[in-house]
């Protein structure tokens, strides 16, 4: 019957302690006990690192060390109370930042809530959503199971991928997507598509019949208390919302998203997403063992080190946006920055190595709880660097945006693409936005206020 069914029955779901616990109010209250509940409000409920079982003076240590490491925002959680911050928070934590791929979860997420709406079919080919006419039939059929396990067999380049939508320029990226040759059948082999998560977003889009930010909000972002003007989510130039990364949220609001996942999907007294969803979500992929739907999971595996607890998942962007959630020890750590592991091997190799700095800061966090749950693993031992920059650039992708070479769509381009209107470059970039970060005044800027 297929993967979902396989997941019906599973691991039970981390339990919170009935009602909700302020730090100050229950100081007899043992460690283990001690919980808060989730806040749609401005401000998460809040603990002293001993009132959950953690010693403050060495949690100070971790976030200084995470802080010293281009770590602009730092929220350690456990049993949903916030515990610890990093220095620079304050000047972070209301600015809308891009957290790249970490957008991915989030469109696995509201795959999730459609699939629980009995809307999405998750095993279907996507030849169920798309418009007669679109796209060719070995394209047509692709899974939405594919896409959310990054297994389309569409050939990938990062970089050639993503240029377009950071200029940006992209016509219609769904469109494009069905113009790019798959290397592999379907279901097949992992492979890394951007592409392919822009084209599950418009499948979802299709399955639902609206537009993909407006269910977003009413369906994810309102439960959590994420206000409309506090993100901006970037579209391509016909209108669909990106996949593949161009959330450009607070960090405040992004931990919302993850204490929601650490939640197995539950808000206070409403269950957002289901918890079957997100049971499936964070198993491994036939395809790759490190991978679920849309999420990173396992020992060693992209920004994992090998030391941590075996139930660690996690939400992944470029230059280490993270969400990081550990069910056995009901803990969350939720970063943004801008890179900040270091190398022996060069610069080149610091920016492609992005476990080491997880590994030397994990080190600290768990030195700080006082029952020990993780033995020390020692310093990192930085492998050899064997990234294949051929796996980042491919011209044909780059040239398919104009409308030439053998990834092109057919009628798709940057002055046009099949009956869709086009926008001008940039017409949805609200003023103060830039590709990494939104700042200013304006109140078209978005930004908690």
């Amino acid at each position: 019957m297929g993967r979902i069914y396989r997941f019906l029955a599973g691991t039970a779901a981390v339990s919170l302690v009935a009602g909700s616990v302020v730090a100050g109010g229950a100081p007899a209250v043992p460690a283990e006990q001690l919980s808060c509940g989730v806040s749609s409000g401005r401000e998460p409920e809040r603990a002293s690192p001993e009132q959950v079982g953690l010693d403050s003076g060495l949690l100070a240590d971790a976030l200084a060390f995470a802080s010293g490491r281009n770590r602009l925002n730092v929220q350690v959680f456990r049993r949903n109370c916030l515990i610890g911050e990093g220095p620079t928070n304050d000047q972070t934590g209301n600015v809308a930042w891009n957290v790249w791929s970490a957008t991915k979860s989030v469109v696995s997420l509201l795959a999730g809530i459609a699939w629980d709406q009995g809307k999405l079919d998750i095993e279907a080919p996507i030849d169920r959503y798309l418009p007669p006419g679109l796209g060719d039939a070995q394209h047509r059929s692709i899974t939405v199971e594919n896409l959310l396990t990054e297994s389309s067999g569409l050939a990938v380049a990062i970089l050639s991928e993503g240029i377009t939508g950071v200029i940006p320029i992209d016509p219609n990226s769904a469109v494009q997507a069905l113009g790019v040759p798959l290397e592999n059948p379907p279901g097949a082999a992992f492979s890394y598509s951007e592409r392919a998560v822009d084209l599950l977003a418009y499948i979802i889009e299709l399955a639902m019949g609206e537009p993909l930010q407006q269910f977003a909000q009413r369906e994810l972002f309102d439960p959590l208390g994420i206000e409309r003007g506090d993100y901006y989510w970037a579209r391509d130039r016909a209108g669909h919302t990106y996949g593949y990364a161009h959330l450009l949220i607070p960090p405040n609001n992004f931990a919302k998203l993850g204490l929601l996942v650490s939640n197995n999907g539950r808000w206070g007294t409403r269950q957002v997403v289901s918890e079957t969803y997100l049971r499936m979500a964070r198993q491994p992929s036939s395809a790759n063992k490190c991978f679920g739907y849309l999420f990173w999971i396992g020992l060693g595996c992209s920004e994992n080190s090998d030391f941590q607890p075996a139930d660690m998942y996690f939400m992944v962007g470029l230059g280490m946006q993270n969400v990081f959630i550990v069910p056995s020890l009901d803990l969350t750590v939720v970063w943004t920055g801008a890179f900040g592991s270091v190398s022996n091997q060069g610069i080149a190799a610091a920016l492609q190595n992005t476990t080491e700095l997880p590994h030397e800061f994990f080190r600290r966090l768990f030195a700080a709880f006082q029952d020990h749950p993780v033995p020390d693993p020692g310093p990192y031992v930085e492998p050899p660097t064997s990234e294949d920059p051929g796996e980042y650039v491919d011209t044909n992708l780059l040239l398919a945006v104009f409308g030439v070479g053998p990834a092109a769509y057919p009628g798709c381009n940057v002055l046009s693409c099949l009956n869709y209107p086009l926008a001008p470059p940039l017409a949805d970039t609200p003023p103060g936005c830039v590709v990494q970060v939104c700042l200013g005044p304006d109140p078209r800027t978005p930004g908690i206020r």
